[in-house]
């Protein structure tokens, strides 16, 4: 089975030149519903690593002693400092470097499918959870945004975070502003009042809100709720993998 960056579950990176590791590594990757992208050299794998977010990481260590400065430049990173890093070792010293460089599992050579499945495998709600984080899903719900310079203003829910949501207001919203918006999880009865700041906006009278410590009541529903709808998005091929990490 093949799957396509629009069905997968997660997105990997993977840190190598080796043609039979990328084999060893991306297949049983793919067994877990994981898009997977390659780079064969360090410079190139840091620029990847500042630009685009991977909720999974796995670097080849056999690459020279500058290959862990991908593993330091992820947790430098500010989209994947939580993202789930690898490293594939030649033992127990390397193993020891690749942990203090921000790894948070390894390979260690010889490899073979059993064993990267099974770490893969133990990792996997890791990073599902880290996918959850990032997830925007939309919807079309109602939401009101309550601002000192402008009072209530009543628009739209775009889409929604566990970080955020983005809104449709007939007033422009400010950069920097704070404000308190509240809305209902579709399908939920429970109004949530969440202090947030406004990120972006544009002409058309879209914001980006961001959350400002919201309550834990709301953080684990939305977590439940996201990860619904992440997987009712999903094939049931790939369905059936996310539902095993539950």
């Amino acid at each position: 089975m093949n799957i396509s960056a629009d069905e997968s579950v997660v997105r990997a990176l993977l840190v190598s030149n080796d043609a039979l590791v990328i084999k060893q590594v991306s297949e049983p990757l793919r067994d877990l519903a994981a898009s997977t992208d390659i780079c064969a050299d360090i410079p190139n794998a840091i620029r990847t690593v500042n630009v685009r977010k991977y909720e999974a990481v796995v670097v080849d260590l056999s690459l020279g002693v500058e290959s862990t400065k991908v593993l330091e430049r992820v947790r430098l990173s500010s989209s994947n400092r939580t993202t789930v890093a690898f490293a594939i070792t030649d033992g127990t010293k390397q193993s020891a470097e690749a942990f203090v460089a921000g790894s948070n599992f390894v390979f260690e050579r010889p490899l073979s499918p059993t064993a990267v499945g099974r770490t893969l495998k133990a990792a996997y709600s890791l990073i599902v959870r880290e996918r959850i984080r990032y997830f925007r899903c939309p919807i079309s719900i109602p939401a009101t945004v309550h601002s000192e310079d402008a009072g209530e203003i009543r628009g739209q829910a775009l889409n929604i975070s566990q970080g955020g949501l983005a809104v449709m207001t007939p007033m422009p919203l400010k950069p920097g502003t704070k404000v308190r918006v509240q809305f209902t999880i579709p399908g939920q009865s429970r109004e949530f009042s969440v202090q947030s700041e406004v990120c972006w906006c544009d002409e058309k009278g879209r914001a980006g809100l961001k959350f400002l410590a919201p309550s834990s009541d709301l953080r684990s529903e939305l977590m439940e709720w996201l990860a619904r709808r992440l997987e009712q998005s999903l094939p049931e091929s790939v369905a059936v993998k996310f539902r095993l990490t539950g």
